[in-house]
Parts: C-alpha cells; sequence; structure tokens
C-alpha cells in the first residue's frame, strides 16, 4: 500500500527534504494567455518535477482542462506491448488538440500515482521525440530515469545516467540512481554512489540517507540505519519524519521497546517535527509484535485523531493492527467509521476488513462483508477471494475454497498466481501431485506473475512431495517452471530445489534478507512493521 503523510507533513517536510529545488513564494501569479502559445518558451517554468512537488508550480490548483481526458485514454490501454500510449497522443493531436507540457506533466503524474510506469515513460519517450517544443530541465531528466529504471531495470537506468552531460547531473540526477540501485537492493552500488554523492555536495539533507535506511531495513542491518543517523546528527543535517520513522522501525524491529520509545521522546523534543499517524501506526505494529497490546492500542487511537482530509489509507492500517490485537469490537467500530466517512470504499478497504476478521476468528462476519462487497465492487479483486481460500485450507476445508474459487471464475474474477499458488497448496495437503502441477503452470502463466515470488515453503513442500512419490516427471516440469520464469537464477530458490551455487546465475539471497513470503497479495500477517515507512517514503521519491 502506498501511504501518505498528512498535508502538514506534505508541506512541511516534503518541501524541504524531498524537494531538490527552492521553494518559490507561497502565491503564484497567474497568467491569461492567448491562444497562439510557444510551448518551446513555455516550458522552461514547467517541468515534470514540478509534478512531484519540488517547490515550484502547484498543479492540482490548474484547471483539469484536458489532462484527465487523455490519462483515462491511456490508462484504460490494456498492458499489452502492441499498444502504446504514443497512439493516444498522435490521435488527440490529429484531432487538432495541441498539448501543452503542463498536461502531459499532469498525466505522468497521474500514471506513476497508479504504479503505470511503463506508460508513463512511454509519454515521455513521446515528447523526447519532439525536442523541439519540450525543454527539458534536470528535474525531467530525473524522473525519467526514475521510470527508466523501473520499467527496463537498474542497467538500463545506468546506461540513462552516463549518456546525460555532465552539467546536468545534479543532486537530484544522483538521488534518482541512488533509489534505483536501493529498490534493487544493490547494497555495494549504493553505498559508493552516496560516497560519490558526499564528495560532491549532494548529500546535505535528509533524502539520499532516508533511501538508503531503507535498504538497510530490508536488508535488517539495523547497526547501519544507527549509522546513518549519527552521521547525520554529527553533519548537522536535520532529520525529517521520515528519518524518526525510518529510526523507529528499525529499533522497534529489533525488539527493544524502550529503545524505540527513546527515539518518540526525542522526536517530541524536535521542535520541526510533528509526529504523523505513520509515527504512531509503526509503533502499534512494534508493540504488537511485542505482545504489548495496551501500549498498541493507546498507539492507535493516536492514530485515528491524526487522520487528516480524504486520506483512507490510515483506515486500512487501523483495520489490519486492529486484527493484530484481537480486537473484534474495534475492527467494526473503525469499519462504520470508514463506511460513514466516504461515499464509497475501494477494493483495499475490503480487503483489510475481511483478513482483520479472519485473523481474529470471525470467518462468518467475514463472509457477510464478501457479500455487501460482491454487490459494490468496482473490480473483481481476487486478493479479496485469496484470502478466504488461503484460510480455508489451513482450516483443511478445500472444498469450500474450491467452491469460492469456481463462483470467482463463473463470475468473471481473474485468479492471481497467489490464487492458484493457494489451490496448489490444498492439493499438496490432499496428496494430488497432478492437480498440484496444474495449479503451479496456472500460477507461473497468469497476468502479473512476473512480480509473484511462490513462498519457499510451498517450493520445498512440492519438490520434496515428488521425490517421495518417484515422479520424477513432475519434478522435472515444476524445475522447468522455475527455471523459465527466471527463479532458479535466484541462489535462495536454487537451494530449496537442490541445485548448487553454480546453478544459479547471482547471488541474491534476498529471500533470506528481507523475508520475502512469495505473497503478490500483501499479506499482513508477515509484516514486520517496516514496510508502512519504507513504502510511503517510496511513495514519494
Amino acid at each position: 500500500m502506498l501511504l501518505q503523510t498528512s498535508a502538514h507533513h506534505l508541506n512541511a517536510s516534503l518541501s524541504s527534504s524531498l524537494s531538490y529545488s527552492r521553494p518559490l513564494p507561497s502565491k503564484i501569479p497567474s497568467l491569461t494567455l492567448p491562444r497562439s502559445i510557444n510551448y518551446q518558451r513555455l516550458t522552461v517554468s514547467s517541468s515534470i518535477s514540478q509534478v512531484h512537488n519540488y517547490g515550484t508550480v502547484d498543479y492540482e490548483r490548474r484547471p483539469i482542462v484536458k489532462w484527465n481526458a487523455i490519462y483515462r485514454k491511456i490508462s484504460l490501454l490494456a498492458d499489452d506491448p502492441e499498444l502504446n500510449a504514443s497512439s493516444v497522443l498522435n490521435q488527440w493531436e490529429k484531432e487538432g488538440k495541441k498539448l501543452s507540457k503542463w498536461e502531459l506533466c499532469r498525466v505522468v503524474k497521474e500514471l506513476r500515482k497508479f504504479k503505470r510506469y511503463g506508460r508513463a515513460l512511454e509519454v515521455y519517450d513521446w515528447m523526447i521525440n519532439r525536442a523541439e517544443r519540450f525543454r527539458f530541465s534536470s528535474s525531467d531528466a530525473a524522473i525519467q530515469l526514475d521510470l527508466v529504471g523501473k520499467v527496463r531495470g537498474v542497467s538500463s537506468a545506468e546506461n540513462y545516467f552516463l549518456s546525460l552531460p555532465d552539467n546536468l547531473k545534479d543532486k537530484r540526477i544522483y538521488g534518482a540512481l541512488l533509489n534505483a540501485y536501493v529498490r534493487a537492493k544493490m547494497q555495494e552500488k549504493a553505498e559508493s554512489l552516496l560516497d560519490k554523492m558526499r564528495s560532491k555536495g549532494h548529500a546535505l539533507h535528509p533524502l539520499p540517507f532516508n533511501v538508503m535506511m531503507t535498504l538497510y531495513m530490508n536488508l535488517k542491518e539495523y547497526e547501519k540505519v544507527e549509522s546513518i543517523i549519527s552521521e547525520m546528527m554529527e553533519k548537522n543535517i536535520q532529520l525529517d519524519i521520515y528519518s524518526y520513522n525510518i529510526w523507529l522501525s528499525s529499533r522497534g524491529s529489533q525488539g527493544s521497546a524502550e529503545r524505540m520509545e527513546q527515539v518518540f521522546e526525542q522526536m517530541k523534543l524536535d521542535r520541526t517535527i510533528n509526529p504523523n499517524w505513520t509515527t504512531f501506526s509503526t509503533m502499534a505494529t512494534m508493540y504488537i509484535k511485542m505482545g504489548m497490546f495496551e501500549k498498541a492500542e493507546a498507539c492507535l487511537k493516536k492514530v485515528e485523531s491524526r487522520i487528516t482530509g480524504r486520506d483512507r489509507i490510515p483506515y486500512h492500517y487501523l483495520l489490519s493492527l486492529y486484527g493484530g490485537v484481537g480486537n473484534k469490537d474495534e475492527i467494526y467500530r473503525v469499519w462504520n467509521v470508514y463506511k460513514s466517512s466516504f461515499p464509497s470504499i475501494p477494493n483495499l478497504g475490503y480487503h483489510a476488513i475481511i483478513a482483520a476478521l479472519i485473523r481474529v476468528g470471525d470467518v462468518e462476519g467475514a463472509e457477510k462483508i464478501f457479500e455487501e462487497w460482491l454487490t459494490v465492487k468496482p473490480s473483481y479483486d481476487p486478493r479479496i477471494v485469496n484470502l478466504f481460500i488461503v484460510s480455508y485450507i489451513e482450516e483443511g476445508d478445500f472444498d469450500k475454497a474450491q467452491s469460492f474459487f469456481d463462483n470467482m471464475v463463473e463470475a468473471g474474477g481473474k485468479p492471481n498466481s497467489s490464487t492458484w499458488e493457494a489451490l496448489a497448496e490444498g492439493h499438496i495437503e490432499e496428496k494430488r501431485i497432478s492437480e498440484a502441477l496444474s495449479c503451479w503452470k496456472e500460477a507461473f502463466m497468469a497476468e502479473g506473475s512476473k512480480s509473484w515470488r511462490p513462498k519457499p515453503v510451498n517450493v520445498t513442500t512440492f519438490y520434496e512431495f515428488c521425490e517421495q512419490e518417484g515422479d520424477l516427471r513432475s519434478k522435472e516440469i515444476f524445475l522447468g517452471l522455475l527455471r523459465q520464469s527466471g527463479h532458479l537464477k535466484n541462489k535462495s530458490y536454487a537451494l530449496l530445489v537442490g541445485l548448487s551455487d553454480e546453478d544459479s546465475s547471482d547471488n541474491d539471497t534476498s529471500l533470506e534478507k528481507d523475508g520475502m513470503n512469495g505473497n503478490q497479495d500483501g499479506d499482513e500477517k508477515s509484516n514486520d512493521g517496516s514496510d508502512m515507512v519504507l513504502n510511503q517514503l517510496q511513495s514519494t521519491l
């Protein structure tokens, strides 16, 4: 989930720590421009970065003219490589509707917001092919580098970085490349680049340090989080809300309530910081892990008091965390407050309430909420059905799990990889190799399977089951699926099926390091509390 900070912190800390440019005065003069606009001249003051709160122009206050119509057309393109955002933009201009850079910037912002990075990059490519109309700045290049890394990989991001002239490589460009390394968990390269940023004077603000701390959190190298904090303090680099929240999460992840509370006390003494809802949800998560439910519930009350505006995400975390505490009454109370505060609830909201109720053992209540969701759902989200399938299989009721699956397919829902993996798990429990293998095949072919990683325990169990039954054919087919999907390039997966280090093509052991359980549905039971903070920071980059 992508987390949003409060309005106060969006202004107070994002503009200072996450922006790379000097903020303009709060009042920006509005100009009435003639129809015959010279786009090349106009774009000097209108860069992509302005969409992302670099402290220049507030695009949200501009009138919604054409950008939303363009965005809708592009967002409706299926994830088909044959289709391209350029076709939408070309058709738009063919109809005599001239596109401004501001409109294209706004479209890119929205596409990035909903993780449609490929489409956002296509919009950029379209503008680059019209360089005579659209002038690019270093902040534009930084965002394009970020998109290249997400869509085409780190190697392509590095090549893009090297292709840029030296006079364009400012702290924004270096920061974008650093973030690409961190997302890929490339520790050596990230540390080397941060050293380079230090030597060039590009590491005088919290952002690069916050990004590095997210890497160390993912690798569970908590002592290096402490080193980063110490460095910031020694160099008088002001910690922002993200720095403190990551520090809290790091201390709590080590199981020390006392040390976590010391950070919170220091946070309260910092007059530049006002703890936000993420601060208290992070602490609540840690208290739940430590079994300190009373302190956790006290933090959850503070979360609720800090929800501002139309932010739905805090409610999702409240539901999940009250599920962790085991307080069914509070789950229903928060759900009713949530429903009364918004005209509609998204699929993520229904996922949160159903997961929480199943977690506290109220499956009957979860089923009633599910029936309600069926009448209002904006789209059929398989992740919601998966909650029931996994629950029933864990309880040994495969027939009910199969029934839920069949009903989803009949209603037009598309099972995802986690759906098929859960069914495979059920078949393994029932000692049905052939049926389990069929489910594995579907899991590796399902839409979105590239972002899915099978649970290590399921990989090991099925592989050993095949060996016990002497079914060498099924074992080889399964190994072929893992190999074809690229999972055996990961040393951890290779070791799970008895292959040597030499059989894997990289040294990635992230299964152990980051605790991934392979669940693409975002199972909150596996969340160590750091994801909330890390996702919030990443969503702002």
